[in-house]
């Protein structure tokens, strides 16, 4: 977009998956597959059907003529992409081009729940592991740059680009010009927390679908811009096309939570991946609760951006918000602070338009929102507020707009494995 604002009064995203015809003057959508038409799909669950699938897709991305490596957080996905990459290097081209020693990256605050997790899988895996640790205001002092480069007013993209652009550009300043990632299984799978309380197999695929439809305006928007402003190129084998048409063609009876059968979100893909025989990761990583990156890195970090926010943002400003920004009003002030910052790089209405709005609770579509009603009234989009579901949730009682990072204890573990706070 910044190199069409200052020359263009109107302009519109590209859509994803469209060919444009200036004969015809419009759009037309070539990239038709089953599962868009978001009807429930019947094809019973096989684990090693989707093993499979999924190390076809990591493999077929190991073709490569530069230095690479793994983001490694630590959570299930981008270890599973990590662990099969370990295990296919060797042989390939590219180990004997650079060696079959896989480099793992890593970002988080000091003591963060990623850095932990991650330095376990990549002493698991032998890969060459390197931590980036970032400081709150680090983040603080980096925002301006991700918004510009990001392009988007979006909370949760924000928050999860930051240290995602701050490990890029370390990355590359090591040589490494291309990283495997682990971005779109939450999508597929529904891995958010808020899946917990899909009311029934039909909603849950079809807020699956809505998630992948719009991973353009979301993670991949910040997995391709956060990597791509140092000039890293990320590559995702989750979303290799092949591999979502086997996932999405799976019942997703089998892929929702049933806390009395000890199936946790993501649990076909755990499943696929369990093998007692070679295992691919610990069990307890690959029972690990879902963490969204921008909790992950470290709790303190969202806590640190509001308090920022609130600091810039006066109540005052946020009474006049609407009249200020009629379109996607922002609610509360870390919103605002980054459309303020957002709308000085790209003041035209057509940029905007760009960005996507409406309710949200734990990276939910506004209609996920309507399946628990205590939601409608603690919109908050990351994965803590998903009350009743996330191990260290926010605390009921306190205002989202400030939430400290309290861990309520009342939360039971949804399955039997000691010492795990079960997250993907």
């Amino acid at each position: 977009m910044k190199g069409l604002n200052d020359d263009c009064e109107h302009f519109e995203s590209f859509p994803p998956g469209h060919l444009y015809s200036s004969k015809s003057g419009g759009f037309r959508r070539w990239y038709n597959p089953p599962w868009f038409s978001e009807v429930t799909p019947s094809v019973p669950y096989d684990p090693l059907v989707l093993r499979r699938a999924f190390e076809n897709a990591v493999i077929k991305r190991l073709m490569t003529d530069v230095p690479f490596g793994v983001l490694l957080s630590g959570g299930l996905d981008s270890s599973l992409v990590a662990s099969i990459t370990a295990r296919y290097l060797a042989g390939t081209k590219a180990a004997k081009q650079w060696g079959s020693q896989l480099h793992s990256f890593c970002v988080g605050l000091e003591g963060s729940p990623d850095l932990k997790a991650a330095r376990e899988v990549a002493d698991y895996l032998g890969t060459v592991h390197h931590e980036f640790h970032f400081t709150v205001q680090d983040g603080i002092d980096a925002i301006e740059d991700v918004i510009y480069h990001i392009e988007t007013y979006d909370v949760t993209t924000i928050r999860a680009s930051t240290p995602m652009f701050l490990m890029s550009r370390k990355i590359k300043s090591l040589g490494v010009k291309m990283v495997m990632s682990g971005e779109g299984s939450d999508e597929i799978f529904g891995g958010y927390l808020y899946f917990h309380k899909a009311p029934n197999k039909d909603e849950f695929h079809q807020e699956t679908c809505r998630k992948i439809k719009a991973l353009h305006l979301y993670d991949c928007l910040r997995a391709n811009k956060a990597t791509s402003a140092w000039g890293l190129e990320a590559r995702v084998p989750f979303l290799d096309k092949e591999f979502i048409n086997v996932a999405m063609a799976i019942d997703p009876e089998s892929k929702m939570i049933n806390k009395d059968e000890g199936r946790i979100e993501k649990w076909v893909l755990r499943r696929a991946f369990d093998d007692e025989n070679h295992p691919y990761l610990p069990k307890h990583i690959l029972y690990r609760q879902k963490e969204q990156f921008s909790d992950g890195v470290g709790y303190s970090w969202i806590d640190g951006l509001k308090a920022h926010a609130a600091a810039h943002v006066t109540d005052k400003m946020m009474l006049n918000a609407s009249n200020i920004f009629p379109h996607n009003t922002p609610t509360t002030k870390e919103a605002y602070y980054y459309r303020m910052i957002f709308e000085r790089f790209f003041p035209q209405n057509s940029a905007r338009l760009t960005v996507p709005g409406g309710a949200s609770v734990a990276c939910s579509t506004a209609k996920a929102v309507e399946w628990d009603a205590t939601w409608k009234n603690n919109l908050d989009p990351s994965g803590r507020a998903a009350l009743g579901v996330h191990l260290s949730a926010y605390d009921a009682e306190t205002p989202f707009d400030n939430k400290p990072s309290k861990i309520v204890e009342s939360i039971p573990l949804m399955m039997e494995i000691p010492g795990v706070a079960i997250h993907g």
